[in-house]
C-alpha cells in the first residue's frame, strides 16, 4: 500500500473507516467518553457544514485540560482543540504521512478530499501498512530462493 486510498480502502473492508467527529460546542468530557466508546485517540472536530475546524487528542486533553486543571464537564472542545490541523489527501503517498508525522510528533491525521473529511491515518494504519510490504516482499524473496 503506497497512498492513502489504498489504506482507507483497506480499513472500510474492515468496517473501520467511519471518521468520529464532534462539534466544537462539546464537552471535553463528552469527547472522553467517545474516544473511550470507540477506543480511539483523537476525534476531528467539524463545523455546522461538515468543514473540518481542529482536531482534539488524548495528547490535548492532558496538556491543556488536565494539566491546565480545567473542568471537562464545563470545557468545550473548541477552547483546548488543536486548530491547525494537517491533512492529507487520498492521493498523499504514505511515506510523506510517515515524514511529517515523524517531524511534527503526530499520530493522527485527517484525510480531506474533494468533497471533504473522507477518512483518518493513523500511525498505527502506516506501520501496519509497511508490514504488509514487508511481508510481501519476504514473500517474493522466499519465492525467487525456491525458483533457483
Amino acid at each position: 500500500m503506497y497512498i492513502v486510498s489504498q489504506v482507507l480502502a483497506r480499513k472500510q473492508d474492515a468496517g473501520t473507516r467511519r471518521v468520529a467527529t464532534v462539534s466544537p460546542r462539546t464537552t471535553v468530557l463528552e469527547a472522553a467518553r467517545l474516544m473511550n466508546d470507540q477506543k480511539i485517540g483523537s476525534l476531528v472536530v467539524c463545523g455546522d457544514s461538515g468543514e473540518v475546524l481542529g482536531i482534539i487528542t488524548e495528547r490535548d486533553f492532558l496538556r491543556r485540560v488536565i494539566a491546565a486543571e480545567k473542568n471537562p464537564a464545563s470545557t468545550s472542545v473548541e477552547e483546548v482543540m488543536t486548530r491547525d490541523v494537517l491533512t492529507c489527501t487520498p492521493e498523499t503517498r504514505l511515506d510523506e504521512i510517515r515524514v511529517t508525522m515523524r517531524e511534527k510528533c503526530i499520530r493522527h491525521m485527517p484525510v480531506v478530499g474533494a468533497d471533504g473529511l473522507v477518512g483518518m491515518i493513523s500511525i498505527g494504519d502506516l506501520n501496519f501498512a509497511r508490514s504488509q510490504v514487508l511481508t510481501e516482499h519476504v514473500e517474493q524473496l522466499e519465492a525467487y530462493i525456491r525458483s533457483a
